[in-house]
């Protein structure tokens, strides 16, 4: 059950770490800051996340403003930069000088600069940390982490980095991260997109998708999304790893940061254009590989292609 805060001793506070959202890829964090032994404060709006969290070992409770007692780090892993926005309005009053935030959201990295600024008055440091892999490759400890950090408040919390996973990249200062992320997420997602139509032409021409698959990941086609989604868009297993919608809104983050550089980017152009068709026939809340039900009875959208 969630509880109320209370005070930490001094020289608690390097294993303490607080974590605000606790869902598919906040609880994979959760679950290897827990493996290091650390003490892990964490809240979220879902009180079945909360009591899952408590039943590993977590300390949970009601709001995030409940969380910042002691100047330990906090993780925040929330859906977008908006809510991001949303739940430091309620920490910003109760956070104490020389408190370090790390946001693991794939967010708008303009807004996030803009955040570390406000924090910075404040004497908080404020960091992003992207997450590259799904919530199961971070459960594995086999996720890579983008830090966009000045260099002191990085290697301040290093430990809580490094607990999440041993592949840590500091790539620039801060919003830097989510840039990366945002890059990585294009290839990555494109990858998929390419593995989902191949399986489908595979599929009209009356081929074993198996077999198609071993051929794919013995040649130079191969990419680790094959080993990731193949089976999983061959047997319509759809159990989410990380949900469509959610990577629906990073290819609309890409284009609004392409626009911004005057930047052309048609293949996510059409991306977008295929996961809108598969979010609106229902699909929003599945695993990202049902990107290949895009491909379904009438094909992708008409104007995709």
């Amino acid at each position: 059950m969630p509880g109320q805060p209370m005070a930490i001793d001094d020289g608690d506070a390097d294993r303490t770490v607080g974590i605000i959202g606790i869902g598919l890829l906040g609880s994979a964090i959760a679950d290897r800051l827990l493996a290091a032994g650390l003490s892990v404060w964490g809240c979220d709006t879902s009180a079945e996340a909360q009591h899952a969290f408590a039943a590993k070992g977590g300390i949970s409770v009601l709001r995030p403003g409940d969380i910042p007692v002691a100047a330990h780090p906090i993780v925040l892993c929330l859906p977008n930069s908006d809510v991001v926005e949303q739940v430091l309005v309620d920490m910003i009053p109760r956070l104490k000088p020389g408190t370090t935030l790390i946001d693991t959201t794939t967010g708008e990295s303009d807004r996030t600069i803009e955040m570390a600024e406000r924090l910075a008055v404040a004497d908080v440091d404020f960091l992003d940390a992207s997450v590259l892999g799904s919530s199961d490759v971070t459960r594995a400890g086999n996720a890579v982490l983008m830090v966009g950090s000045a260099p002191e408040p990085f290697q301040r919390v290093s430990h809580v980095l490094n607990a999440i996973s041993a592949n840590v990249m500091h790539v620039g200062p801060v919003g830097s991260g989510q840039q990366v992320k945002l890059v990585a997420n294009l290839v990555l997602g494109l990858n998929r997109a390419a593995l989902a139509e191949g399986l489908s032409f595979a599929k009209s021409l009356g081929l074993d998708l198996n077999l198609v698959l071993d051929v794919l990941k013995s040649g130079a086609a191969y990419s680790k999304v094959m080993d990731a989604k193949g089976r999983k868009m061959i047997d319509e297993d759809f159990e989410p790893q990380a949900r469509l919608s959610q990577h629906l809104k990073d290819v609309r983050l890409m284009l609004k940061l392409a626009t911004a550089s005057d930047t052309n980017l048609p293949l996510s152009l059409l991306h977008q254009q295929l996961l809108e068709s598969a979010e609106s026939a229902g699909h929003g809340d599945l695993d990202n590989s049902a990107i290949i039900r895009a491909w379904g009875r009438d094909g992708p959208p008409a104007d995709a292609g």
